[in-house]
């Protein structure tokens, strides 16, 4: 991959958008990742991945917010002239039943998860299509594939990120830009391992064949293929990667 390629991923502190961070990092990416407003670690997670040997940037953008997310996107391109690789990253999860869904559960998720995707894609598009080159993935998840009880508003946000895959990678085809949607399985990320033992021992690990939790870096392998230029012939693309617990 060129050296000089420049990635942004959202919600890029922590968990599965660390590792995707630092594999694209690995891959000779400059990589910058956003973090939100309500994140007051930023300083300390650039620190220790300076000490883990990864030099990144980072730009505070609220990806629910239009006007943040073109303030943001406008002071990178500024400063660094470009963004060659996207990759929507950030989400939330504020679950219930859907008789105990709020209406601000549900428009949080769908701004955080879904119109973010809009916010940030729109302000990156027009420099990758000049430059007739880029590369932007999707992090969906299978519970937008197979569904997930108690979980209405996230599942709804997942799968409707596909949908904007399919569509722009259509507009886009013949620019040498290409959208790809990864639907990630359980991984071993903080969110789930700090599930009770005995919901994963019997619950979560019995559902996937391969009979563990997937590893973050796992996907960011994948993530990181999709943003090479290897990649120029797959787009519009909805990648499961989950230990084959949903076949689809």
């Amino acid at each position: 991959m060129d050296a000089q390629k420049i990635a942004l991923v959202t919600g890029g502190m922590g968990g599965l958008g660390e590792a995707i961070c630092q594999k694209l990092s690995k891959a000779g990416c400059r990589v910058i990742a956003t973090y939100s407003p309500k994140n007051d670690n930023a300083e300390l997670w650039l620190e220790s991945q300076a000490d883990a040997g990864f030099n990144f940037s980072a730009c505070m953008i609220d990806v629910a917010d239009y006007a943040s997310c073109a303030s943001g996107v406008g002071k990178i391109l500024n400063d660094v002239g470009r963004i060659d690789i996207l990759v929507n990253n950030a989400d939330i999860t504020r679950d219930a039943a859907i008789n105990e869904m709020t209406r601000e559960k549900w428009q949080l998720v769908m701004r955080t998860n879904l119109d973010s995707v809009f916010h940030m894609t729109r302000q990156v598009l027009d420099s990758m299509l000049e430059r007739e080159w880029g590369r932007i993935v999707n992090i969906s998840s299978i519970s937008a594939q197979k569904g997930s009880a108690g979980q209405i508003n996230y599942a709804a946000s997942k799968a409707g990120m596909h949908g904007f895959t399919k569509s722009l990678a259509l507009e886009v085809a013949r620019k040498g830009i290409t959208v790809n949607t990864v639907s990630p399985g359980y991984l071993r990320t903080w969110m789930v391992t700090k599930m009770p033992a005995e919901i994963l021992k019997t619950k979560i690990l019995p559902g996937i064949p391969v009979g563990r939790l997937g590893e973050p870096d796992e996907v960011a392998g994948l993530v990181a293929y999709l943003c090479s230029d290897e990649a120029a012939f797959v787009t519009g693309a909805d990648i499961a990667i989950n230990g084959g617990q949903h076949l689809y």
